[in-house]
């Protein structure tokens, strides 16, 4: 008996010594409550100057240009509490290159999407690289993935109704959509646990997967869902339902990390994909005359603003659904919101439409970081890229230690909680198309097209000088600012150096673009 007492008394000891000791090591396993959350929104096709807020005094001596006369009341109230992004840009400015930056903190070449995923195309984010979910996944979060993905290579594994078969022998061979597939489980999905997927730009027709059938109207992984539903919407009761975790489908006990992308406003444009309340309410009646005001526009283009705008207010009212929902959970002062775009919209400006160009109204992006918790309001002038938000978004939440090797992006989670603290900003921001390298500075733009359909591999080469010219209506010759040319050129030579492009690694564009002298890698 005495035996089992002096047992239980030296067992009893050495368990506080563990409750003692060993309680850093469990909450790195398992992180508290008081680690932040993440909460990325971010819409496709959504531009800078589409948010009212740049109409109030305070912020429209920060925008370039005339606002949009948009009605974004949720946006403006994430903007009054958070951080607003006035030089925010999407590198790449076109949906799958802008999330393989996203979710890797490289640029396109780094980590594999250099062009959009397509049924034509052989391109995908790489399954090796470690990405922002899975780094969160690793340090105890929870990881969840809501709408559009674009990341995974399209293959024809489908049955003719769209189910995922994993081979392209009958019953495969068809594919699920032309441009984004579905994720199936594994490497691909990035350590996602809690995913569900949107397909087709079709807002009130999506495809839909998940791995919760309850989602998905009880389908298993990898089956078609067809809710006819506006994406949004539905969306936001995802997200919402999985805030609220009434069923358990997260563990309370640790942070999250939550990706949401909303397809809207993405086009296509027309009264049959259009949040039809924000149409009838706010801008049917509006000409192009009152909508259109930003003096690069064309006569004649843009006739889609109507409904372009229609879905940027509707994404801003399932936003403030999301956002009070956080607020009614008690998360909200010690989440960290960022609200985003993967790219703009041209809307008629130089003749256009789309995005995939240089121009402002495709290449800045809105960027909104609120944490009530450790960020005070204010307007930054960051040059911030999307590599760089990752590794700031984990030295935000304390994991700078685990950014992993090969990131490109940087890490400014010190000048988010304290600008004081930072005596140096970026200079510049790189600019990629397919055929395209380019750079931004805030003053200028510069853009070095290579002209690969001619035999004699020519290129065009111009400046943009922004503060001169807002609206970038004049394209300058190289030949004409020669001395601020150089600097552009020697700067933009040293970036892609630095990144390993491939423009360097074989010289491409050699006659235009002075490249460091050391050797190439």
């Amino acid at each position: 008996m005495q035996d089992n007492r002096q047992l239980f008394a030296r067992c009893t000891f050495l368990l506080m010594l563990v409750c003692v000791f060993a309680g850093p090591v469990l909450s790195a396993v398992k992180p508290s409550t008081k680690a932040p959350n993440i909460m990325v929104i971010f819409p496709d096709q959504y531009r800078s100057s589409a948010m009212s807020f740049w109409s109030q005094p305070e912020y429209a001596a920060h925008l370039v240009g005339m606002p949009d006369p948009v009605k974004t009341p949720n946006i403006d109230k994430l903007a009054k509490d958070g951080i607003v992004f006035t030089q925010a840009v999407s590198n790449f400015p076109v949906c799958s290159p802008y999330r393989g930056m996203l979710m890797s903190g490289r640029y396109p070449e780094q980590n594999g999407l250099w062009a959009n995923c397509h049924r034509s195309r052989i391109v995908e984010l790489r399954h090796e690289t470690e990405c922002l979910t899975d780094v969160y996944y690793q340090a105890g979060y929870n990881t969840a993935y809501f709408g559009k993905c674009h990341w995974h290579r399209n293959e024809a594994l489908f049955d003719a109704n769209r189910n995922y078969v994993g081979t392209t022998m009958p019953p495969g061979g068809h594919f699920a959509n032309s441009y984004d597939t579905y994720v199936p489980p594994g490497r691909s999905r990035h350590s996602i646990e809690y995913f569900v997927q949107s397909l087709r730009d079709t807002h009130f027709d999506p495809i839909c997967y998940s791995n919760i059938p309850a989602a998905v109207g009880g389908k298993a992984d990898g089956q078609a869902y067809l809710p006819k539903r506006y994406t949004p919407k539905l969306e936001s009761e995802w997200v919402i339902d999985y805030l609220q975790n009434r069923q358990g489908q997260r563990n309370a006990n640790k942070p999250f990390c939550l990706l949401w992308s909303l397809n809207p406003p993405h086009n296509p444009w027309d009264e049959n994909n259009t949040d039809v309340e924000s149409y009838e309410r706010n801008y049917k009646d509006k000409s192009l005359d009152e909508l259109l005001v930003r003096e690069n526009v064309q006569p004649g283009r843009g006739d889609y603003a109507p409904f372009y705008f229609a879905n940027v207010t509707g994404v801003d009212r399932y936003v403030g659904k999301v956002l009070d929902a956080l607020e009614a959970e008690g998360l909200a002062d010690n989440t960290i919101v960022v609200f985003t775009a993967d790219h703009g919209e041209m809307l008629g400006s130089h003749g256009r439409s789309g995005k995939l160009v240089i121009e402002r109204e495709a290449f800045s992006i809105p960027l909104i970081v609120r944490w009530p918790k450790k960020l005070k309001h204010r307007i930054d002038d960051l040059l911030i890229s999307v590599p760089d938000m990752m590794p700031t978004l984990l030295g935000l939440t304390g994991l700078q230690a685990k950014i992993p090797h090969g990131v490109t992006g940087k890490n400014y989670a010190q000048l988010f909680v304290n600008p004081e603290s930072v005596t140096e900003k970026p200079r510049s921001s790189l600019y990629f198309s397919y055929h395209e390298r380019g750079l931004y500075t805030g003053r200028y733009s510069l853009l070095v097209a290579h002209q690969h359909r001619q035999k004699d591999y020519s290129f065009e080469s111009y400046i943009y000088d922004n503060q001169a010219d807002p609206y970038q209506k004049k394209k300058i010759p190289l030949s004409d600012m020669p001395e601020v040319s150089q600097k552009l050129l020697k700067e933009l030579g040293m970036k892609l150096k630095e990144i390993d492009d491939c423009w360097y690694r074989t010289k491409l564009g050699q006659t235009v673009i002075p490249y460091p002298s050391a050797a190439k890698r």
